[in-house]
């Protein structure tokens, strides 16, 4: 399988090549391809995201990318768009050794990927600016769908319907359409305000949400709040042929190149994409590591360990080679 890397910016570059230091102590059938994307490259080539990268992506079986930085609207969203990523998936989980608002925090956001406020139709008015929302009944199946599929559970629908109602009214009728199909899983609907607060005051009873774009990007965000923040925030775009992997934090350019930046949200993307092309046990060999490490205090400075980027990386190879 041909994975394709795409290191990027600042510590996107860092922490990529601590997780393929870590993922080059697996037995596995993977081969890195290494495509450029980012501030550096646009400067470099004239494009943030050069037709070779784009066709390298389209051509491997994943994507694991790094971080970029103002370019990131050029480079992220247009990869989600030219390989139809439509699920956003971004797991919430609290781990040993990390401050957590409560230790039983294990959830997951499915956000759609594709439509809602940012497809990017906007334009200037008389008065001002406006913008088009456009949510499609195909965009709300196959997301409600994939929130379904991967459901412990149950899956929380988060939306405004008592506002917009066109719009996350079409969202929530589709939400129960589908679920419909899955008895076995417990449905529930809640407003997006609603939802804000739900997370802080009782993040432990939820097992999905599922919620349109700009929703979810917000709601993911504040999600990582509750487990440690961004640096420990892994998520996935997956598609109908393809699939990318990044951590959420961007290219952090005041620490870019001391090496000292966290690569656990990097790893934890890694693992999501190794149990996605199907080799589950080599994902949990590579979190189990994470998790040894953690509790170690075996970790960079901004978890409260003094350890460098490269360090971690090879403690955590370490624990790799030896449950191999």
């Amino acid at each position: 399988m041909k994975i394709a890397v795409i290191p990027g910016d600042g510590i996107g570059k860092e922490v990529t090549e601590a997780t393929i230091h870590i993922l080059s102590a697996l037995d596995l059938p993977l081969t890195y391809e290494f495509g450029e994307a980012g501030d550096e490259c646009l400067k470099k080539e004239g494009s943030a995201l050069p037709e070779d990268t784009l066709k390298l992506a389209k051509k491997s079986d994943a994507v694991l990318f790094g971080a970029v930085g103002e370019s990131a609207a050029d480079v992220i969203v247009k990869l989600r768009k030219e390989l139809d990523l439509f699920a956003n998936v971004r797991p919430v989980k609290c781990y040993p050794g990390i401050e957590c608002i409560r230790k039983d925090i294990d959830l997951t956001i499915v956000r759609e990927n594709t439509e809602c406020l940012y497809s990017g139709i906007e334009r200037y008015t008389d008065e001002g600016a406006e913008a088009v929302r456009v949510i499609t009944r195909k965009a709300c199946e196959r997301i409600c769908e994939f929130a379904f599929k991967i459901a412990n559970e149950k899956v929380t629908a988060v939306h405004k319907a008592n506002v917009l109602k066109k719009t996350d009214g079409l969202f929530r009728e589709v939400f129960y359409e589908v679920a419909e199909g899955y008895p076995e899983i417990e449905a529930e609907d809640v407003y997006v305000d609603a939802m804000a607060l739900y997370l802080i005051t009782k993040p432990q009873d939820f097992d999905v949400l599922v919620t349109t774009n700009l929703y979810g990007d917000i709601l993911s965000d504040e999600a990582a709040g509750l487990v440690g923040g961004l640096g420990l925030a892994p998520s996935a775009n997956i598609g109908e042929k393809n699939s990318l992997f990044e951590p959420v934090h961007g290219s952090a350019p005041d620490i870019a190149g001391k090496g000292i930046a966290n690569p656990t949200a990097m790893i934890l993307s890694s693992v999501m994409m190794l149990r996605h092309l199907g080799f589950e046990r080599e994902g949990d060999l590579v979190e189990n590591a994470l998790i040894e490490v953690l509790r170690e205090g075996k970790v960079t400075p901004d978890l409260g360990g003094n350890l460098k980027t490269m360090e971690m990386a090879e403690e955590i190879r370490k624990y790799v080679l030896e449950a191999k």
